[in-house]
Parts: C-alpha cells; sequence; structure tokens
C-alpha cells in the first residue's frame, strides 16, 4: 500500500471553524505569510480562540499560548522577555486579540506594554462588537450600528484605538484592512522591522454579527474605506501619513446598506453617521503635516 501525506501550505491549516467569509480567517493567513515561522502568537478567548485550537489539536504551525481576555500584551511582553534573557532577539512575539480584548478589557495590559517600550506587535482585529459569545457591543462598535446589548444602534462614536496607542509615543502605529491587502502586508513589513513596541488595529468585517451575505466581505471592507467610515492611514514616528485619498468618498449609505445592523436606522441617524465620518477625516487631515 502507498502512503499518502499531505502538508498545509503556510502556516494556517486549510480547513478552520471560522463563519463563512470571515474576515478574520484572512488577516491571520496574510499577517503570517509575512511574519513567518520564527513568530511566537498569544491569543485570548474570542474568534481568534479558534486558531489555537482545541486539546492537542491546533490550526496553526507556529508556537502559540492562548492566555486570558484582559492580558494578551502583557503576556507577550513576558514571552519576548523570555526570549532576551536567552539573547533569542530574532523571534516576533504576536498578540493577537479582538477589539472586546483590546479596547476594553485588555487596554490596561496593552498601555502598560507600549509604556515601558516592550518590542512586542500588537495586532487588533477589529469586528466591531463581541462576535464569539453573543454580537454584543464593545467601545469599537461603530455609531449607530444595532448589537445584541444595543438593539436601538450604540448610541455614541467609537474609541481611536489607533491614536490611543500612539499617544504612548511608540515607533508605529497603524490602520488597516483586508479589503487592502497590499497596504496590509506594507504596514506588517514595517512593524516586524522596529525595535520597538508597534500597533496595528485591522478592520475586518464579520458577516455573522453585521448581517451580510458571505460572499459579501471584501465588498464591505472596501465598501468602508470609500465612504470614509474607514479610514487608512500610519503613525511612523510620531508622523502621519495617509494611505489612501479621501477626497473623493462615496454616500456612506453605500456601506450602511450592505448590513443589517443598520437597517433600523432612520435619515437623521444617517446625518450622525455622516457628520462623524467628516470629524474624523477633519481631524485626521488636521493632525498631518
Amino acid at each position: 500500500m502507498y502512503e499518502i501525506k499531505t502538508q498545509a501550505k503556510g502556516l494556517v491549516a486549510h480547513g478552520v471553524s471560522t463563519c463563512a467569509g470571515c474576515g478574520l480567517e484572512l488577516a491571520i493567513r496574510k499577517i503570517l505569510e509575512i511574519l513567518g515561522s520564527n513568530t511566537v502568537i498569544v491569543i485570548p478567548p474570542g474568534c481568534a480562540a479558534l486558531f489555537s485550537g482545541f486539546g492537542k489539536e491546533t490550526a496553526l504551525r507556529i508556537p502559540g499560548f492562548q492566555g486570558n481576555l484582559e492580558n494578551t500584551a502583557a503576556y507577550a511582553a513576558g514571552i519576548k522577555a523570555g526570549f532576551e534573557v536567552q539573547g533569542r532577539d530574532d523571534v516576533t512575539v504576536l498578540a493577537f486579540a479582538g477589539d472586546g480584548a483590546t479596547v476594553d478589557i485588555g487596554i490596561q495590559s496593552l498601555s502598560g506594554v507600549l509604556e515601558r517600550g516592550d518590542k512586542v506587535l500588537y495586532i487588533c482585529y477589529d469586528n466591531e462588537a463581541y462576535m464569539n459569545t453573543g454580537i454584543q457591543g464593545s467601545g469599537s462598535t461603530p455609531l449607530m450600528a444595532a448589537t445584541s446589548t444595543t438593539p436601538a444602534g450604540k448610541a455614541g462614536p467609537r474609541k481611536n484605538m489607533v491614536e490611543i496607542a500612539a499617544a504612548h509615543k511608540i515607533p508605529y502605529a497603524a490602520s488597516a484592512s483586508i479589503g487592502y491587502i497590499d497596504d496590509l502586508k506594507k504596514k506588517v513589513t514595517k512593524a516586524k522591522a522596529v525595535d520597538g513596541p508597534t500597533y496595528l488595529h485591522i478592520h475586518v468585517p464579520c458577516p455573522t454579527g453585521w448581517g451580510f451575505d458571505p460572499a459579501l466581505t471584501i465588498r464591505a471592507a472596501k465598501a468602508a474605506v470609500e465612504t470614509g467610515a474607514w479610514l487608512l492611514y500610519e503613525i511612523e514616528k510620531g508622523k502621519k501619513k495617509l494611505n489612501r485619498k479621501i477626497d473623493k468618498l462615496k454616500p456612506v449609505e453605500e456601506y450602511l446598506q450592505l448590513q443589517g445592523r443598520f437597517k433600523h436606522i432612520t435619515g437623521a441617524d444617517i446625518k450622525r453617521i455622516r457628520q462623524e465620518i467628516e470629524n474624523n477625516i477633519s481631524a485626521l487631515l488636521r493632525s498631518i503635516d
């Protein structure tokens, strides 16, 4: 008898139990393409915990650790310190957490890592709610988006985590989107090379939580950028750079109408959302030299 052996290409298994059309899955595959096998990943409970696996099985071909929801950054800093004690400066330590574990529950330990200057690459995959526990609203849920805890729409705006991270005077912070993979890869490459803490915040649309056809994930990601609902920029050594022009934006309705979580909104709500986008763009442009 012949024994047929197969080996997965890349660092992520072929079959992973994410939802159909999951933006997170595309993100982690592309991120690890850049970072390579000499990487250790820290994942808290959340959608990405699917990649940590169950029992003896894992979906990743790199060393990893699943910690707690509130201290992903602290775990990553400890692992990096361990490598440094061994004289190993060649290993990338990646903290990979969702918006709930980053902008809410994990923000304290993340702030500590950034303030101390620990050489950790922290990536937040932002699907704009606590998706794996019932689609509860998070600090990153956008204005008027419906979740299980904001059924009439979130009353206030989202936190700007890129600016919060950059306020720690770290060498590199940036936003990204799975709708613009080349831009994402460039930013991961930059972050990997930095001698110090780096922060990336990636927009990853969620068909399940946002209420759209799984086939439209990339369309939704692109529409967010094309309408100004998601801005692509980076902050390198304190200097901001806009990565995609925003002088000819499409109507925000083209983004909102793709998603079931905005089906309840009124004309007045759309005006509020449009004004929020304009305010965000104006603030960003004012801060660019």
